[in-house]
């Protein structure tokens, strides 16, 4: 995928997802309450992308620190647009609002909060599953797109660090900034059983080129490296609420994928 920058943010170039079907028993009201769902669901979705665009616009405007710069809205719009991207399933807009939510949860950890939460915006802003460059490509993107925003330099630079740190998501010590944002993309892995059902779920559809095998290989390393760290989070929130469910998730994950595998 090429990006070229350009005065509406970066610039899209995702398909549109197809609509599935899918055919189900219906009773004589089902089609009235299917709408009905439809409905409801749409409406909830354009709430959701535009408490988004309202939390972009005013990160932005905080990280400008009262400078003047373009129209926040157009970058919003293309970044959600690539955070809608059909081939994401795990590394989607919920995922970006649950980042948002637990950086806004961490907050007081981080030294400069708002260059975090511009962070957590680009993070995933590139992504391929069948890609190793997604974290420089969006760090690349992050560095264009907020210049032309109008992000004074210290931030965009800091930003792009923060974006690149997520490939180890292993902050040195005293990097606060890099704590917050690590903690708060790995806090899935602390989810409730079923919300951590869905997610290992999402991540697998996302890898559904991978044959079961090499998926179960490549998975399970990833779970003992992560198993492997002295710590999964840095914040003292983060040790304290997140990091004994974590691995607990993690341990049961890697028992059920070894337990499946053939032989």
């Amino acid at each position: 995928m090429t990006d070229h920058s350009h005065h509406t943010g970066a610039p899209h170039d995702t398909e549109a997802e197809a609509d599935t079907e899918v055919e189900v028993e219906v009773g004589p009201d089902a089609d009235a309450d299917a709408e009905v769902d439809t409905v409801a669901g749409s409406v909830a979705d354009a709430g959701a992308e535009a408490g988004l665009r309202g939390r972009w616009h005013d990160t932005l405007l905080a990280a400008r620190a009262g400078a003047e710069g373009p129209d926040p809205l157009p970058y919003a719009e293309n970044l959600l647009a690539r955070w809608a991207e059909p081939q994401r399933r795990y590394h989607s807009t919920a995922h970006l609002r649950a980042v948002l939510d637990h950086v806004d949860t961490l907050a007081a950890h981080a030294d400069d909060v708002q260059a975090v939460r511009l962070a957590a915006w680009f993070h995933d802003a590139v992504y391929r599953p069948d890609r190793s460059e997604n974290e420089e490509r969006s760090a690349a993107l992050a560095e264009r797109a907020l210049t032309e925003a109008g992000a004074p330099d210290a931030v965009v630079a800091e930003v792009a660090r923060l974006v690149r740190l997520t490939v180890t998501h292993a902050p040195a010590e005293g990097d606060r900034n890099g704590e917050v944002l690590c903690d708060a993309d790995l806090a899935v892995l602390a989810g409730g059983p079923q919300e951590y059902a869905a997610y290992a779920a999402r991540v697998r559809e996302e890898y559904g080129f991978v044959p079961d095998d090499a998926f179960r290989e490549g998975r399970a390393a990833v779970l003992r490296q992560l198993l492997d760290l002295p710590r999964l989070f840095r914040t003292p929130y983060g040790a304290a609420e997140w990091e004994e469910r974590a691995r607990h998730n993690l341990a049961t994950e890697l028992e059920l994928l070894t337990s499946s595998a053939p032989g």
